[in-house]
Formats: structure tokens, C-alpha cells, sequence
């Protein structure tokens, strides 16, 4: 059997409704190098039957609680470290008067990030953490969480691999929560790779927090770094093994597909980026393997062409800020939103504006949190637009 035929019937399968496997999925991915028009125009098929026209983000203000960190990644300058003009350690005083400017410029998700565990290596830290009351980040945490939920913000917290408790008490006051499973395979701990310092990246513990979040209900935000030294076949089997997760606990809400960009001042400052057409092959594919999942780029990430990657599958934005940076990327400036809603409206998509947590998953959320939020809600479970805009 061509090439082509293989792929015309694979392609042809998922439009029934059969799921993929892994290995029709490297098939069609090696045969996609080149010529990925039929992937694309599958994954294209696939997102306009299970999300129509319509294309998300979510309207957010970035916490940059503490960016000290136990881990050290080949390719991150988020993490800060004593002493440094960058570091961030943001005390109640400091959440509260954010959250009551990022409430004036309408915005609807209050972002919650955090190095790993950093009381873990620096006394200032646990020092800091003491000086507010608290003995760990993760409670920490929780307190922001509900001074945010007061100014009429809805948390979703980033801060690394969570235990299964951390977890249970953050989901009485955040929507959802976040951890990037970045890659499944372990290749990536050993000496002279990206994660060689950064013992929370342990594919196997980060897998572990997704599916402890699976057996307590929490709506659940992970992804991919893409372009960091990965096979074709890790990208693939890092894809299934969110998939599993999801096929198992139906709680991943969201997989965020981000391309990796070099950063000056760190190890990997000489890769180069992600070839876009590469990129959009494994969002097509991610698309193809998972057709109704809610799939993301960072449009930052990509602010010559990010409007392309609709027409491969994407529904999604993730969040845009009007008022904070993002202070992982944070020489990459987020669109104005408007003028994603204007390049979304020429591809023929309307953009909306949505909570941290996705319609299709509200019944994960704490009724309290709810009832906050119908307060703003439209009929389709989005943020009301006049309310955004």
C-alpha cells in the first residue's frame, strides 16, 4: 500500500469517529513531512465538527507569586534567584492591590504562578512564607486564591507538581489547575539535557499529579514544549499519555501545545526555535489523535503567524493579559485583544472570552465557585461579552 493511500485511510477512520493508534499516528505524522495538506485539512474537519467557529481565550492577570525555584531548566529565565532585580515575592498587600486593577480592566482569570517548591532551597523563602503565616507555598496559595475570588476573580494555579492534598485544598477555591507535562520521556533527565536539574520534571511524578487530579475531579490544564531536543516519537507518546489520563478520568481540559523559543542568558540560547511547519504538523496530529479536546497555542509565541494555526485545529488562545506581562516569556508581548479578535474574524472564527475553566467541565467546579460565576455567564457558559470588551 502508497504512502498516500495509507494515509487517505487513516485520515478517513478518525472522520468515522475510529480512534487512532499510536502507531497509525507515526505513520501519518512521517508521511505528513511532505505533504501535510491532508492532515491538515482533517484536523481542520475534526475542529470545526466538535467546536464550530468559535475560538477561546481567557482574559487574565498574571500572579508572579514567587519565581524562586528548586529546579534549574536549560531553557527557563522565570526562575530568579536571591538578590536579582527580577525576583518576585508578592505578599497579601501586594495580591490584593492586583487583583483590584486587574477587576477595573475587566479581566476574568487571576493566574497563579509559582517557582517549585522553593521553600525546599531557599531560607528566604521559607522565611518570607513565615512572615505571611504560612509554612508552604502551596498554602500560600490558597489564601491568594480566595483574595482573588472576593475581588471577583476566578484562580487557576500553576505551581508545579502539587501533592494530592495541596491539590484538594486549592480546588475549594481555584476553577482549575494547571501543570505542563512538557515531555514523557525520561531521556530528558539525563546529563547535558533540558531537565538534568530539575528533579520535579520526573515524567512519572508530573503524570502521577495529573491523575491525582483525575481521582478528585479537578478540571485540569497540561501541554507540551515543543522543540527542546525531542524525537518525533516522544512528541507522539506524550501526546498519549495525556491521552490515557483523559480516555481514563476525563478531566484534562485543555492540552497547551507551546512552541520552545530561545532565551540570551541560558544554556539553550543557541537552539534554534520550532520550524513552524513542524509545529503545526504536531498541532494537527494532537488534533487528530484527541478530536475533541480543547486544543491551545500561545499566540505570543508566535506573533507573526499564530493567526495561521487555525486553519490546523487549534480553538483556543489560553490566557491574554491587559495588564501583566508574561513573566515566563516575557520578551514576547501579548496581542492586544483586539486585534486577535480582528484576525480571528478574517479567518471566519468569533472569538470568546471564557473562564479558566471550560464550559464542558463545569460540573468539576465547587458550587460556590459557580455561583460566582453565573453572575457573569452567558447562555453558552462563556464570559458575558460586554463584560470583557
Amino acid at each position: 500500500m502508497s504512502n498516500l493511500i495509507l494515509n487517505c485511510e487513516i485520515l478517513n477512520h478518525v472522520l468515522e469517529g475510529k480512534k487512532i493508534t499510536f502507531q497509525d499516528a507515526i505513520d501519518v505524522f512521517n508521511i505528513s513531512r511532505c505533504n501535510p495538506a491532508e492532515l491538515f485539512n482533517t484536523a481542520q474537519i475534526l475542529r470545526n465538527t466538535n467546536k464550530k467557529n468559535i475560538v477561546t481565550f481567557s482574559k487574565k492577570v498574571f500572579f508572579n507569586i514567587v519565581n524562586l525555584c528548586r529546579d534549574v531548566c536549560s531553557y527557563c529565565t522565570y526562575k530568579a534567584e536571591p538578590g536579582e532585580p527580577k525576583l518576585s515575592m508578592m505578599n497579601k498587600n501586594d495580591v490584593v492591590q492586583l487583583a483590584l486593577l486587574a477587576k477595573k480592566y475587566r479581566c476574568v482569570e487571576a493566574l497563579f504562578v509559582t517557582g517549585e517548591r522553593p521553600e525546599e532551597r531557599y531560607d528566604g523563602a521559607r522565611k518570607w512564607l513565615k512572615d505571611n503565616g504560612f509554612s508552604s507555598t502551596a498554602e500560600y496559595l490558597v489564601s491568594c486564591s480566595e483574595i482573588a475570588l472576593e475581588n471577583g476573580l476566578f484562580p487557576h494555579t500553576n505551581a508545579g507538581n502539587l501533592t494530592k492534598n495541596e491539590m484538594n485544598d486549592l480546588r475549594k477555591t481555584n476553577s482549575s489547575v494547571g501543570l505542563m507535562l512538557e515531555n514523557s520521556s525520561e531521556r530528558f533527565l539525563e546529563k547535558n539535557m533540558p531537565h538534568q536539574f530539575a528533579p520535579s520534571k520526573k515524567p512519572k511524578e508530573r503524570l502521577r499529579v495529573l491523575e491525582n487530579a483525575g481521582e478528585l475531579g479537578i478540571p485540569m490544564t497540561t501541554g507540551i514544549l515543543i522543540g527542546i531536543g525531542e524525537t518525533e516519537n516522544e512528541i507522539i507518546e506524550s501526546i498519549f499519555a495525556i491521552k490515557k489520563i483523559h480516555d481514563r478520568f476525563g478531566n484534562i481540559q485543555e492540552i497547551i501545545l507551546q512552541n520552545f523559543q530561545p532565551k540570551i542568558d541560558t544554556i539553550m540560547s543557541d537552539f534554534p526555535p520550532v520550524a513552524e511547519n513542524y509545529f503545526k504538523r504536531i498541532v494537527a496530529l494532537t488534533r487528530i489523535i484527541m478530536p475533541e479536546m480543547n486544543i491551545q497555542i500561545p499566540p505570543n509565541l508566535s506573533p507573526k503567524s499564530y493567526q495561521s494555526f487555525l486553519s490546523v485545529g487549534i480553538n483556543d488562545w489560553g490566557g491574554i493579559s491587559p495588564l501583566t506581562p508574561d513573566y515566563v516569556n516575557p520578551e514576547f508581548l501579548w496581542p492586544r485583544i483586539q486585534n486577535v479578535e480582528e484576525n480571528c474574524q478574517k479567518e471566519g472564527f468569533e472569538l470568546k472570552a471564557r473562564f479558566p475553566v471550560y464550559p464542558e467541565f463545569f460540573s468539576f467546579v465547587d458550587s460556590k465557585i459557580r455561583d460566582k460565576m453565573s453572575e457573569i455567564q452567558d447562555d453558552e457558559g462563556f464570559v458575558k461579552r460586554e463584560y470583557w470588551k
